[in-house]
C-alpha cells in the first residue's frame, strides 16, 4: 500500500477529516427529509452501525426547515445535499448543519456560490464541493469541437479546480472534495489527477453502483484502489440498499486494507465437497448475530475438523464443522467438542464470553 496522501485537516462537526485523522465513514438517509421522525429513525440506525457523518438530501424549502429539528435530534454530524438553489443552501446553515454538498455542475453562477460561501465561513462550516460525471458543467464551445476534447475525468478536474480557486478568492479553505462516477477507471483518473493539485482532503466513492450484489463489488474495487494508492480522508458506500448496507461495506473494505478496526471480521470457508455439515447456513446465521457486535473480533467458520483450526489460526474464536459434531476454537488451539445441534449457540456462547 502507498503511503497516504497528506492533505488539509478540516472538521465537520467534531470529526476531523483529512490530516492523518482515521478515514471517516458516511452515508445518506434515504427517507423524506421532510418527514422528521421517519428521517431521525434513520439516522439513528446508522448511529448504531457506526456511521460518522450523515448526509441529507435538501429538495425544497419544506426540507431545509425541518433541518432545525433534525439536528436537534442527532447525534453525528449533518451534511445538507444541495442542488440547483442557492438558497436551500443558505437555509440549511441558519438550521444548524455541520456541512454542505454543492454540486457545481447545476448550483448556479458564481455570485449565487459567493453567497453561500461567505455564509458558511462565517459559520465555520466546510462545504463539500461534489462532482458527479452525470452532471458536470457544460463544456465552452471550442473544447467541445477540438480533437481530442477533454474526457469526463479532465473535466471533473478542472471544474473541481475552478471552485477551489473561486471558494480561496473569499479567503475560505474549509474544503473537501468529491469527483464521482459510475465508470471505475474514470473515478480513479479524476482523483489521481486531483490529488496531485490540490492540499484538500477528498471524499471517495462510486456513485451509482448499484445493488448490494453488484454495487458492492464496483465499490469495493474502486474505492479500494483508491485507498492502496494512498488516497481518500473519507468514504461513501452508494448502494440501492438501505443506508446501514453502505456503513457495513465500508468498514469492510477498510478493514480488509487494515486501515480501521470496526465490529467483527468473519472467516468462512467456501465449502467442498468434504464439508459435513451446512457451513453455508451457519456462517450466515453467525454474520447476522455479529452485526449486534461492535468490539473488533475475528470469527471463523470453517467447514473441516482437520484443517479447519489451522486455516484460521489467528481467529479469536471459531468453530471447525465435521460429521454431526465440530471443534470450538481460539487461535488454532481447541477448547471443546460439540453436536451439530449446537454448533450456533456454542460459538456465539465463546464470541460472548470474549
Amino acid at each position: 500500500m502507498n503511503k497516504r496522501r497528506v492533505s488539509k485537516q478540516i472538521k465537520i462537526g467534531d470529526v476531523p477529516i483529512g490530516g492523518g485523522a482515521p478515514i471517516v465513514v458516511q452515508s445518506m438517509t434515504k427517507t423524506d427529509t421532510r418527514d422528521v421522525k421517519a428521517t431521525l429513525r434513520q439516522i439513528k440506525e446508522l448511529e448504531e452501525v457506526g456511521c460518522e457523518i450523515v448526509r441529507l438530501a435538501v429538495p425544497d424549502a419544506q426540507a431545509a426547515d425541518a433541518l432545525v429539528d433534525i439536528k436537534r435530534g442527532s447525534k453525528v454530524p449533518l451534511v445538507a445535499d444541495i442542488h440547483f438553489d442557492y438558497r436551500l443552501a443558505l437555509a440549511a446553515l441558519k438550521a444548524g448543519v455541520d456541512g454542505l454538498r454543492l454540486n457545481p455542475g447545476n448550483i448556479g453562477e458564481p455570485d449565487k456560490v459567493k453567497k453561500v460561501a461567505l455564509a458558511a465561513r462565517d459559520r465555520g462550516v466546510p462545504i463539500r464541493i461534489g462532482l458527479n460525471g452525470g452532471s458536470l458543467p457544460p463544456l465552452p464551445a471550442e473544447a467541445s469541437t477540438q480533437a481530442g476534447k477533454p474526457t469526463v475525468a479532465d473535466r471533473m478536474v478542472a471544474s473541481a479546480l475552478e471552485q477551489i480557486k473561486l471558494l480561496e478568492s473569499l479567503d475560505f479553505d474549509l474544503i473537501k472534495i468529491s469527483l464521482k462516477t459510475f465508470d471505475v477507471p474514470t473515478t480513479i483518473a479524476a482523483y489521481q489527477a486531483i490529488a496531485a493539485k490540490t492540499p484538500y482532503p477528498l471524499h471517495i466513492g462510486i456513485t451509482e453502483s448499484g445493488t448490494p450484489r453488484s454495487g458492492v463489488i464496483r465499490s469495493s474495487v474502486g474505492i479500494g484502489t483508491l485507498l492502496w494508492l494512498g488516497i481518500g480522508d473519507t468514504i461513501r458506500v452508494s448502494l440501492t440498499a438501505p443506508p446501514a448496507e453502505e456503513v457495513f461495506a465500508a468498514y469492510e473494505i477498510l478493514k480488509s486494507l487494515d486501515l480501521r478496526q470496526h465490529g467483527p471480521v468473519l472467516v468462512s470457508c467456501p465449502t467442498c465437497g468434504r464439508a459435513e455439515a451446512d457451513v453455508v447456513k451457519l456462517a450466515q446465521e453467525v454474520e447476522k448475530r455479529l452485526r449486534k457486535i461492535t468490539k473488533p473480533i475475528k470469527v471463523a467458520v470453517m467447514g473441516c475438523v482437520v484443517n479447519g483450526p489451522g486455516e484460521a489460526k489467528d481467529a479469536d474464536v471459531g468453530i471447525a464443522c465435521g460429521k454431526g459434531k465440530g471443534i470450538i476454537f481460539r487461535k488454532g488451539v481447541k477448547l471443546a467438542t460439540v453436536p451439530e445441534k449446537d454448533f450456533l449457540s456454542a460459538l456465539m456462547q465463546e464470541i460472548d464470553d470474549l
